[in-house]
């Protein structure tokens, strides 16, 4: 039976499948891998200890001499990301309703889902389409993490003012930690570059796997239209915008377009905003679960959208 090569004719077929067949898993019979032991750590609970392997991995293969490029990669796609984010946001308070509501959104659902990026599918995509600087950029991507973009954002507009205390810089060195560590490995040891570089594939579908085990369809049904309008929204602006970015300074265009998505702990962000002011508690319940709709939306539909854009319709028309 051809497993590996029925997958590797879908684009993305690596992350791609492992990830729905979890999410269907995890929708309709939840308890069936959370059984302890070794099967939930590695299916369920793994997903967070396997990108961080794989973060090492993709660590060792990067020469110093080159770690600028990844930094630079890496800062442009943190402020394409939160550029658009805001940006969607701000027009949506210019243009909201009477109920603060624009086309039934949140405009802080917005700015929460559309500024924050999952980081899984991100290096599940490059893992397939990019290279090494591409997987090390994520060090940076780090930052959108949380609600601290998102108070940026907030505070520019004058909706509130600059809280401290959301950004940790713990956080952001445990992220980055791992990729140093082996980047340290491989630039003092070329054999261990080798070794470590047969990790970095092998890996992408047990994490996919575990990241799917963290999505409930039912949360785009509880999050209503509107919700699924927010995934979509993130998905083809963030991830168009990256794209064309990216192409437009010689890069591969389709890891500008991987980090159109929504991460899950951007669910936590709306009670977080709440927390600190007061005035977004009215509306702090509606836009957390249109970005959890948006969470679940953007990790199904974002793949697909890679897949389009490596397919590139309109190249071949010019052919």
């Amino acid at each position: 039976m051809k497993i590996k090569a029925a997958m590797d004719r879908i684009p993305g077929g690596m992350m791609v499948i492992p990830l729905l067949l979890a999410a269907l898993i995890n929708t309709f019979a939840p308890d069936l891998l959370r059984i302890g032991n070794f099967t939930q750590a590695l299916f369920v609970d793994g997903s967070s200890t396997l990108i961080a392997l794989f973060l090492l991995c993709a660590g060792a293969q990067i020469n110093l001499r080159s770690f600028g490029v990844s930094l630079a990669k890496g800062g442009t796609l943190l402020f394409v990301k939160w550029f658009v984010g805001g940006a969607v946001g701000l027009l949506a308070y210019a243009f909201a309703g009477p109920d603060g509501l624009w086309f039934g959104l949140a405009p802080l659902a917005i700015i929460a889902a559309m500024t924050n990026s999952n980081g899984g599918l991100y290096m599940a995509i490059v893992g397939q389409y990019g290279d090494k600087e591409d997987k090390a950029a994520y060090s940076l991507l780090a930052l959108n993490d949380g609600p601290f973009l998102t108070m940026v954002a907030l505070s520019i507009f004058g909706a509130m003012g600059f809280v401290e205390g959301l950004f940790s810089l713990q956080s952001f060195i445990s992220v980055l930690l791992p990729i140093l560590v082996g980047m340290l490995l491989g630039n003092l040891d070329s054999d261990m570059r080798q070794f470590l570089s047969k990790g970095s594939d092998m890996l992408i579908p047990f994490f996919a796997f575990a990241l799917g085990m963290s999505i409930d369809f039912g949360k785009i049904v509880e999050g209503g239209l509107s919700g699924i309008l927010l995934g979509v929204m993130t998905v083809v602006l963030t991830g168009t915008a990256g794209y064309l970015v990216f192409k437009a300074f010689g890069w591969n265009p389709i890891v500008g377009a991987a980090e159109g998505s929504t991460a899950g702990n951007a669910v936590a962000t709306p009670a977080a905003i709440a927390a600190a002011n007061a005035s977004f508690a009215k509306v702090s319940a509606l836009a957390t679960v249109q970005v959890a709709a948006s969470t679940v939306t953007t990790a199904l539909l974002l793949p697909l959208f890679v897949a389009f854009l490596v397919k590139a319709p309109w190249k071949r028309n010019k052919q």
